[in-house]
């Protein structure tokens, strides 16, 4: 083959290279460059629902199952302040009694001291009968004299020992009354701890329920709330409740209304009697302390123990019982309106006096 034609083949295979070798690459850089579609792509996010309000007659219904959790924990309070109440004069019972019993144990020692040297008195001038010591003796006037004597502290003897007796039938008497009341304590303590646990258990069911509320739905129960107890006012003042009432306060009722009003904004708080929380009966009891008259600490002993007035009668000072069950207690302020401390979570406020079911009224200085 000659020289040219050797040319013209190499021209030829370095050519065929060269597009080999660029068809290559280019299909590399292809290859790197192009993206590689998703097989299969996820599907678009689809948005969660929003919750669907509550109608009116679930609102209501919600409404009444907190007034009904809240009521319950009331009267669960007023069981444990109750029992609290127990506790604390019963403890003050026993240590009365037991000043008492230390009282009657010193006194029996005495008279037992007493009453031996009395006997060893009596015995030393013992042995022969009163006659022949009679004629035995050289001056017997003197003789009768001593012998009136013995027969004086014979008698003071007898009344030593009846004495002694008697201490000692005291003594064993304050010592059953201190075991009664032992007994009585350890049993209101018990009620008190039961009491306790259902205020707990109540007031945790009723913010359960409220938690799970939203915003808005919390906004309308609140208006729902408001708009019940103005309507329960409305018809309570239209009955003519209050025609003819006199509304004049006594020194003390002013000065309980002015010691409950001071006390606006403070938080409820189950058994609290102030000064920085209450409860119902805790702010009216020292509302009327601070007035100088103790009254009881519940609102069910309030309502049992307290004079009643008729509600037409009602002046600033007085209490409102409420519920059938005299669970709630508020103080009247006047023109129609009263001061209380409302449930947990609420503060102190002033409300419509008939915006609850009214029980009847109190005067705690009639």
């Amino acid at each position: 083959m000659g020289t040219g034609r050797r040319s013209l083949t190499a021209a030829t295979l370095v050519l065929a290279c060269a597009f080999t070798v660029l068809a290559t690459s280019a299909a590399a850089h292809a290859s790197i460059a192009a993206p590689t579609p998703d097989p299969s792509p996820s599907a678009p996010t689809t948005p969660s629902p929003a919750p669907t309000p509550l109608s009116l007659k679930k609102l209501e219904a919600v409404q009444k199952q907190l007034d009904r959790l809240y009521h319950d924990a009331a009267v669960a309070t007023d069981a444990y302040n109750a029992a609290e109440e127990k506790s604390r004069h019963q403890s003050a019972e026993i240590v009365d009694l037991s000043r008492e019993i230390v009282k009657g144990r010193v006194k029996i020692e005495q008279l037992k001291a007493r009453a031996g040297a009395a006997a060893r008195a009596q015995y030393r001038t013992g042995g022969l009968p009163p006659e022949a010591r009679l004629w035995l003796s050289e001056n017997p006037g003197a003789f009768l004299e001593g012998a009136d004597r013995i027969r004086q502290g014979q008698k003071a003897t007898k009344g030593l020992l009846g004495e002694l007796a008697r201490a000692q039938e005291d003594l064993e008497q304050y010592t059953e009354d201190a075991t009664a009341q032992w007994k009585k304590l350890e049993a209101n303590r018990k009620a008190k701890a039961d009491a306790k646990k259902k205020v707990t258990q109540q007031i945790a069911a009723a913010k359960k329920v409220e938690s799970e509320l939203e915003d808005e739905e919390k906004k309308r129960l609140a208006k729902l709330e408001e708009e019940t107890a103005r309507k329960a006012q409305d018809a309570w003042l239209g009955s003519g409740a209050l025609d003819g009432a006199p509304g004049a306060a006594s020194a003390n009722g002013e000065q309980a209304v002015t010691f409950a009003l001071a006390q606006m904004g403070k938080p409820y708080e189950w058994g609290a009697e102030g000064p920085e929380t209450y409860d119902c009966s805790g702010l009216t009891s020292q509302a009327w302390l601070a007035a100088g008259r103790t009254i009881p600490r519940t609102s069910q002993e309030q309502w049992r123990q307290l004079p009643r007035v008729d509600v037409k009668d009602m002046r600033p000072g007085d209490l409102i019982i409420y519920f059938d069950d005299a669970s709630h207690v508020a103080m009247y302020i006047g023109d129609g309106e009263m001061v209380h401390a409302p449930r947990p979570g609420r503060n102190v406020t002033v409300a419509g006096a008939g915006s609850m079911p009214i029980l009847g009224v109190v005067r705690p200085d009639k």
